[in-house]
């Protein structure tokens, strides 16, 4: 329910309204602005406490500080003003636990500070323009200085346009425009006399793995989650929930049910169409969590008018069909009047809960030599999750590992060079060459599932969908809140054995054992994993669509942009409706005709 917005200039003339006007979501929002000699710092919002300045230091903040009250007394500001003065900037924001973007101005020494939390929830850009040292909440902001180019970086949109999801965020200190960077999650920067200087103050260490009992380890477990859901929930004015019928979301609101005593509302997207309707599974937590129950039908939507709402609020292409299920949802909870939103992103991550995280699981068992472990996680793991069309198999298994793990270095992870490529021949090779792109995969621990999830949080899945959650909660003057992504709990799953991750061909098994009596039984015994998605695939082979879809790819203005190779595109449209019209066994396309709507309408207002 906030932004910040600002710039370090001599310019009298710079209109620092302009900047927070463009990244406003609600009329009803108020801007306050300060201004200390070059500094010029606006917030724009709905929370009162996020503007504080006392004679030398002005401070602005968008999001909350949750341990607030343990620091000091006063406003979340006023607080990180009183430890700022004492620890200084850097030593501040180890101090906090929050979602937050913060930039402070300390007139006595000339320094503009900026600072981002540890996982990236609330976003932060910034740019060196003509008229000085600008940054934002949004890209948007700063696309209205002089000297600011609105170029798209061109990887960036080759990325978007050919390949997968998990690549477009692989490079977090920049954003999609040449002109604009971004303060990557746990780094500060300092401006002084023109001068940039950038620090990480949070980092995962590759600590050794707790050494404890299962049982005491799933307490702690429970105790840490419990603890990160009362904190939020003592901060929210009316929470609503998101419910999928996953263990992840389900964790939460049952959480939320157990610190509170009551049962709460809670939002779901369902679909006439079984293919990712997870209603079946909401039903079972309904009695046991929740007072009432939205569902919200996103079965036909209007793709290409939503798609045009949906980059108005986001800047950007959102990365897949499911945030278009996710903005019908935030203007429902809008509706409702509700201020805070609480999800589960980040169970996956930190629970092993991805397709991907299998293949780590199973080289940190080969690797040290646990074969019969590993034969019989592989054989859990065909029992419960084969696929039509993703058959797995031992073979399977280790063709995988050749590809995505260097077995000869421990825990080294390799890209799916195959899901990034698949794609490449839509590229016009004139634009940008696919094959050259290598992303950078960190390696800070010595186990392959750590190196994994550490990848997903950082680089790969977590971004994209922390940005289009914020952006769209934004949009309806809503805050979204993670209590998986409390950093007390991402420290602790970091040192948890990779068989206390995955057991028997089970996923988030730690998980299931902690919220023991705290989640129905038949959500903890549920193995099966729908997987949060939309149904894309009729969305694009419906008529109405499909027609739109054609006429968008062979206009003269699509053409032009030079991106596809429009041939293999039109090959590409017709191959989907084929395989959805058809029910051929065999995996569609909707995930890069999404990405071409997207990208196209993105271009088109940039």
């Amino acid at each position: 329910m906030s932004r910040i917005a600002g710039i370090v200039t001599d310019n009298a003339d710079f209109n620092l309204e302009k900047m927070l006007h463009a990244q406003m979501a609600l009329t009803s929002w108020n801007n306050v602005t300060l201004q200390v000699g070059p500094a010029k710092l606006g917030y724009t919002g709905a929370i009162d406490g996020c503007v504080s300045r006392n004679s030398e230091v002005s401070i602005i903040l968008d999001g909350t500080i949750y341990n607030a009250g343990c620091l000091g007394i006063g406003t979340d500001t006023e607080i990180i003003i009183q430890l700022y003065e004492v620890y200084g900037f850097p030593d501040t924001l180890t101090r906090l636990n929050g979602d937050f973007a913060i930039a402070l101005f300390d007139s006595k020494s000339g320094e503009l500070w900026l600072g981002r939390d540890r996982i990236g929830v609330k976003p932060l850009y910034y740019a060196q323009t003509a008229d000085g040292f600008a940054f934002a909440s949004r890209c948007k902001p700063i696309l209205q200085l002089s000297g600011v180019s609105s170029e798209p970086n061109h990887q960036y949109v080759a990325l978007v346009a050919a390949s997968h999801y998990r690549h477009f965020d692989n490079q977090p200190e920049k954003s999609p425009y040449n002109g604009i960077a971004q303060l990557p999650a746990a780094n500060w920067l300092r401006i002084k006399d023109g001068k940039q200087t950038m620090g990480t103050y949070w980092e995962l260490d590759d600590l050794p793995d707790w050494e404890d009992t299962e049982e005491n380890l799933a307490n702690r477990y429970c105790e840490l989650l419990l603890d990160a859901t009362q904190i939020r929930i003592a901060r929210s004015i009316k929470p609503g929930f998101t419910l999928s019928g996953g263990m992840d979301s389900s964790s939460v609101i049952s959480s939320a049910v157990h610190v509170t005593g009551s049962k709460q509302e809670a939002f779901s997207a369902v679909y006439r169409d079984k293919t990712f309707d997870e209603s079946e599974d909401i039903h079972t937590i309904l009695d046991h969590s929740v007072s009432q129950w939205h569902s919200v039908d996103a079965s036909n939507p209007d793709v290409f008018g939503m798609v045009e709402k949906m980059i108005a609020a986001n800047d950007e292409p959102v990365a897949t069909a499911t945030w278009l299920s996710h903005y019908q949802i935030c203007e429902e909870i809008f509706k409702g009047g509700f201020t805070h939103v609480f999800g589960g992103l980040g169970g996956d991550e930190l629970n092993a809960g991805e397709y991907e995280h299998f293949f780590g699981f199973f080289a940190d068992l080969k690797v040290s030599s646990r074969q019969v472990l590993l034969e019989r996680e592989v054989e859990k793991w065909v029992e419960y999750h084969n696929h039509p069309f993703h058959q797995k198999s031992y073979s399977v298994m280790e063709e995988m590992l050749d590809k995505v793990c260097n077995l000869s270095q421990l825990g080294i992870c390799r890209s799916d060079r195959v899901r990034l490529e698949r794609y490449r021949d839509l590229l016009n090779r004139d634009y940008f060459e696919l094959t050259a792109f290598e992303p950078k995969m960190d390696h800070p621990f010595r186990s392959y599932l750590k190196n994994r999830c550490f990848q997903d949080i950082f680089r790969e899945t977590s971004p994209c969908c922390l940005r289009a959650q914020d952006r769209q909660g934004m949009a309806f003057g809503i805050q979204h809140v993670m209590p998986f992504f409390d950093y007390r709990l991402v420290e602790f799953m970091f040192r948890i054995k990779e068989t206390y991750k995955i057991k028997n061909g089970v996923s988030k098994y730690l998980l299931r054992k902690a919220m023991k009596g705290i989640v129905p039984n038949v959500t903890l015994s549920r193995v099966k994993k729908t997987g949060w998605n939309a149904p894309a695939h009729l969305w694009f082979s419906a008529k109405s669509e499909y027609d739109k879809l054609k006429d968008l790819v062979n206009s003269t203005k699509f053409k032009n942009y030079g991106i596809y190779n429009n041939k293999e595109v039109n090959k590409i449209i017709e191959d989907h409706k084929s395989i959805v019209d058809n029910k051929i066994i065999s995996e569609n396309h909707m995930m890069v005709l999404w990405q071409l709507v997207n990208l196209n309408a993105w271009l088109d207002i940039s």
